[in-house]
């Protein structure tokens, strides 16, 4: 185990600040990642140093390591830009230094970045300064019109232009000072709300999907995320007219304290007019478009978390298991394909069926009983699009009539399908195979184990974001990745029959080596330890170091090569197992033998009680799949369509997506109902993840449907008396 080199204590400070977690964690984790740890591996073998910090609070902490360092670089880069001006003074470098947000390095180096010619800098460079000062220092001696005459010459016509220039001059140093840009921004925030409204050229006689927004006025720290995502979307595509509405005289008023006007100098009137000029042109549209961006960001940020909590609990849905089953990918016209697929997912066999337009629909309950009696299948999974609903039920009717009662029939979540059925992974699996048929192995293969398959779809295709496309793009690509990598991580991987899509979200290995390692499998068949990932061309001792606890052996010689014990602690376990008089093979998976172990005769150095906790359970129970048990979806006999629901109808359904606004729900009617956050449980949430996950089995009554706009009203509320 290396050692990692200690971070600095300023770095560690903001990182902390920003993260709210204890500084010593916090500089562990730091010098971990810095080290080329990754956060899966951090947060489970390295409980001791972190101080048992979990992945959240461990990415957490990656993320303000990421901002911190893009803080200093920003603070370097202005440092050294206004020391080439000549003008960093002691006093601005102490701020620059203490600086400990963008915000606020921003607002110090307003005054000395380079500006497109505004009216402020044609002033000066009339040499209207100095007028521009008298007014700033609000002197009870002079009068404007008397001083300005001093200064009226070719550029300056006469002392009104020179009045004019002097304030340009005075609003934008008032505008860039610190303190007024900080003042105007936190009353801003304060009392601000966003309006928006209808363009009627872009609205008048057509429906538009931003009716919600039309008319709507909010304050501006109370909007929530989704919403203002929403509205957005609708000021990008020229339907909605957005702005921030506050009280300019407040404003004013507010700076000029700010500036200290003096009511009692002849200059006053000067000033005012200069602060009311700087707010309305430069302070408010600099401060708004500061504030929305902050609120998009915010927002945005907002929606990619509750993207990845939602993708973690579809990969972790439970899985089915390692049993043979049949995928079919419904449809009308063409028929439903049907692909067979043994326990491992490899495929078996295809053929189509047409129960619902064919003149002997017989015909087809007779090929699909038979092909599932051939290939001995213990599952049928049904796709849940278009004609989804009725092939269940042909399915259903079809094994029932046969005897074939043990084997169940399954409606599972296409979405995505399609998306995989033309991708480069489906290309590389079943180049010869039609897309439909792919679609069934994929959908076969998403009951057997949603992790494995899920990972070759991209998540956007799944049908369980937020506005993902007002997300940007990296920030995006981040948070899925990193969800992903700790479902993959959580659960554990088999080697010998995972997918190079799978893999590669094993921690430390990426694409790459994720390719070379089932290359190593086909070319030398199955690996026998774990040891062996170290002939992969390019899998070092580091890798090994970051992946090999994630990664199962069922059928390897030493039992801890099918745990989630590492192997940094095979000697451990290897003398534990001596004390006990026992081999390591007699001591992995017998409870009663790990129930006599005394922890504390084990504890050492970097091995402290949480690692021990750790083994002990691994060695209790190896390899032991953290996901529920499969339970499948029920949904109502004769509700097919929106068209069938009844208002007070009580339903099953699966969760499919949740939102800050609530839960949507398929309830077999190829149209998912909507739980708002009110309606999702008898008292207060405020957050739906609280209550409901996506692939959570629930009971909804129908409370209103709106057939034109296919929208369908669901409620929790009293769902325990339904049960």
């Amino acid at each position: 185990m290396t050692t990692a080199p200690a971070p600095d204590s300023a770095t560690v400070s903001l990182v902390a600040a920003r993260t709210k977690l204890p500084a010593r964690g916090v500089g562990s984790v730091i010098a971990l990642l810095t080290d080329g740890n990754t956060v899966p591996f951090v947060a489970r073998y390295r409980k001791e140093a972190t101080g048992g910090l979990d992945e959240v609070a461990i990415g957490a902490i990656e993320e303000g390591l990421k901002a911190v360092q893009a803080l200093q670089k920003r603070r370097g880069a202005i440092l050294e830009a206004i020391r080439k001006q000549g003008q960093l003074t002691p006093d601005l470098e102490r701020r620059l230094r203490g600086a400990t947000d963008l915000r606020a390095l921003e607002d110090l180096y307003l005054p000395y970045k380079r500006k497109r010619t505004t009216r402020a800098a044609a002033a000066r460079a009339h040499g209207l300064g100095p007028l521009a000062q008298r007014i700033l220092d609000q002197p009870r001696d002079g009068h404007p019109s008397t001083e300005a005459r001093r200064f009226v010459r070719d550029k300056v016509p006469d002392v009104m232009a020179a009045l004019a220039g002097a304030r340009d001059i005075a609003a934008e140093e008032i505008a860039e000072q610190v303190a007024v840009r900080a003042r105007v921004r936190e009353l801003t925030k304060a009392h601000g709300r966003l309006r928006s409204k209808a363009i009627k050229k872009a609205t008048q006689g057509q429906r538009t999907p931003f009716e919600d927004y039309y008319d709507v006025e909010q304050p501006l720290g109370r909007i929530p995320g989704h919403r203002y995502l929403a509205i957005e979307r609708g000021e990008t595509e020229g339907v909605l007219r957005v702005g921030v509405e506050i009280n300019p005289e407040r404003m004013a008023g507010e700076i000029e304290r700010a500036v200290n006007l003096n009511p009692r100098s002849p200059w006053a009137g000067e000033l005012r007019a200069a602060v009311a000029d700087g707010y309305k042109r430069l302070l408010k549209p600099s401060i708004d478009k500061e504030l929305r961006g902050s609120l998009r960001e915010w927002a945005a940020e907002q929606a990619a978390t509750v993207f990845a909590a939602n993708l973690k609990d579809l990969l972790l849905t439970a899985p089915f298991g390692l049993r043979a089953v049949v995928g079919i990918d419904p449809g009308f016209r063409s028929g439903c394909k049907c692909a067979a697929i043994d326990a491992t997912g490899k495929l078996l066999d295809h053929t189509v069926v047409d129960p619902h337009t064919s003149a002997d629909p017989s015909r087809a309950s007779d090929t699909l009983v038979s092909f599932v009696r051939r290939h001995r299948a213990t599952a049928v999974a049904v796709g849940n699009g278009t004609a989804g609903r009725e092939t269940l039920a042909f399915a259903t009717s079809a094994l029932t009539d046969a005897g074939l009662t043990d084997v169940i029939v399954v409606s599972v979540n296409e979405a995505g399908a399609s998306v995989y059925s033309a991708s480069e992974i489906a290309r590389e699996e079943f180049g010869d195979l039609d897309l439909t048929v792919r679609g069934a192995i994929s959908i076969g293969r998403r009951l057997q184990d949603p992790l494995s398959e899920l990972v070759k779809v991209d998540p956007r295709s799944l049908g369980v974001g937020q506005y993902q496309h007002d997300i940007p793009e990296k920030l995006l690509a981040e948070r899925l990745a990193s969800g992903v990598a700790q479902c993959v991580n959580h659960v554990g991987v088999e080697l010998n029959t995972a997918s190079a899509p799978l893999l590669e979200h094993v921690s430390g290995i990426g694409p790459v080596l994720a390719r070379r390692i089932v290359q190593r499998r086909d070319a030398n068949g199955a690996f026998r330890s774990r040891r062996e990932l170290l002939d992969v061309p390019g899998l070092g001792a580091k890798t090994f170091e970051q992946a090999a606890g994630f990664l199962r052996i069922r059928a390897a010689a030493n039992p801890l090569d099918n745990s989630a014990v590492h192997p940094e602690r095979y000697l451990l376990v290897s003398q534990i197992a001596r004390d006990l008089g026992v081999s390591v093979g007699d001591l992995v998976g017998d409870p009663s033998l790990t129930a006599t172990i005394d922890a504390s005769r084990y504890l050492s150095g970097d091995v402290g009680e949480p690692t021990l906790r750790d083994i002990l359970a691994e060695l209790s129970q190896p390899g032991r799949d953290p996901r529920d048990a499969f339970e499948p979806p029920r949904f109502r006999e004769g509700v097919n369509t929106v068209a069938d629901l009844q208002e007070g109808m009580v339903l099953q359904g699966v969760v499919t997506n949740v939102t800050t606004f609530g839960a949507f729900v398929d309830v077999g009617v190829h149209q998912d109902g909507l739980v708002h956050v009110s309606q999702l449980a008898d008292r207060f949430v405020r957050d739906p993840h609280e209550v409901v996950h996506a692939g959570q089995r629930v009971s909804v009554k129908v409370v209103s449907v709106d057939l034109e706009r296919e929208r369908v009203a669901l409620s929790m509320k009293g769902s325990a008396e339904w049960a």
